[in-house]
């Protein structure tokens, strides 16, 4: 048991991921094309900090000015985990982002197309923002046991 007297450790959960991007507004604007919930536009002269947050998600993502010291498009995998990856390609691509075609994991190897069975955490589509910060959906419509809080 930890200090906290919780076999977990005390509660913490992770609320925001800061990207490392060039253009602030250039950023600002491919993340409000997404249909992202704006949070908040800080401009502290020296700091700027803009965050968004996916729909229904409990992590946000904020990026700006004077955040992190991280290569603008350094941030890869970021993870979207979405229940139709068909539905979650075709908003982003109606919205204009540019996705790769479905992709699973078959075994070791990646196969085109979703997953022949539509298991949950195998089948994959991805895209960037315009610094190349890589970002990936996943298909999870069945969470494995142990992957949920309780309580």
């Amino acid at each position: 048991m930890s200090d906290t007297g919780q076999d977990l450790g005390y509660d913490m959960k992770l609320e925001v991921v800061t990207l490392p991007v060039s253009d602030v507004d250039r950023a600002k604007s491919f993340y409000q094309s997404l249909g992202w919930r704006l949070d908040a536009d800080f401009d502290l002269g020296e700091v700027r900090a803009v965050q968004f947050t996916p729909p229904h998600s409990n992590c946000s993502i904020s990026f700006g000015k004077g955040l992190t010291t991280a290569a603008p498009g350094s941030f890869q995998r970021l993870e979207l985990v979405v229940d139709d990856i068909e539905a979650a390609r075709k908003d982003l691509t109606n919205r204009g982002v540019e996705v790769s075609e479905p992709f699973h994991r078959d075994g070791g190897n990646l196969q085109p197309g979703v997953d022949p069975q539509r298991r949950s955490y195998l089948t994959y589509a991805s895209f960037s923002d315009p610094d190349g910060n890589g970002w990936l959906l996943q298909e999870v419509t069945t969470r494995l046991p142990g992957r949920t809080w309780q309580g």
